[in-house]
């Protein structure tokens, strides 16, 4: 199961997550979040790769952030519909697009994205578009009945090691591609605390 840090923003802290080799670090180009990136990020190992949240952006503007910070994945937190996302999948690039999740999701609603997104990532339904800090019942993704693999989000941190384990042995986690980390890990706003960081990936 693959690993996503989300919400970086401090090179000194990015260099230092880096160095710890999680799968996916992510990036967040959502100038209301606190995390929204406002400078250059470092260059990154080539098995890292890098991801741009957008809420609601359009085309053109994901387009030139992906070229300015050579961007590996786009992850849309927004109301953007299937033909939106085909378009920028044809810029050869994988997308992943979120739904957030209460503790119940009409999963059919996913149907109409499956051709045009490499993953799903659902994430805990709050007040931000994400980050809120605290997760939902995984037990609904026993409904999950779609073949794209997708990212499990939503306030996931240590306390959650042994849920997590729990999880990836039932048959709601065959498709669960890749976990999401973020606000759980960090010391403020998109600074992650690297200690407890590699503590969650030697244990997890």
């Amino acid at each position: 199961m693959k690993l996503k840090v989300c919400g970086m923003k401090y090179r000194d802290n990015i260099l230092k997550v880096a160095a710890l080799k999680p799968d996916y670090m992510g990036f967040i180009f959502y100038e209301k979040s606190l995390r929204f990136v406002c400078e250059d990020i470092p260059v990154l190992p080539n098995d890292i790769k890098k991801v741009g949240v957008f809420v609601d952006a359009s085309i053109e503007k994901i387009k030139e952030m992906r070229e300015k910070f050579n961007l590996n994945a786009v992850q849309l937190h927004g109301h953007e519909s299937p033909e939106f996302c085909q378009k920028l999948r044809n810029e050869h690039i994988e997308i992943i697009k979120v739904f957030s999740v209460e503790n119940e999701f009409d999963f059919s609603k996913l149907k109409v994205y499956e051709p045009h997104v490499s993953y799903f990532l659902f994430d805990t339904k709050g007040p931000n578009p994400g980050g809120n800090g605290y997760s939902f019942d995984w037990t609904i993704l026993q409904n999950y009945n779609s073949n794209t693999p997708y990212f499990l989000s939503g306030g996931i941190g240590l306390e959650d090691i042994e849920a997590l384990n729990h999880f990836q042995k039932s048959a709601a986690a065959q498709q669960c591609y890749a976990i999401d980390v973020n606000s759980k890990f960090e010391i403020k706003p998109a600074y992650k605390d690297s200690i407890k960081l590699k503590k969650f990936i030697e244990t997890l």
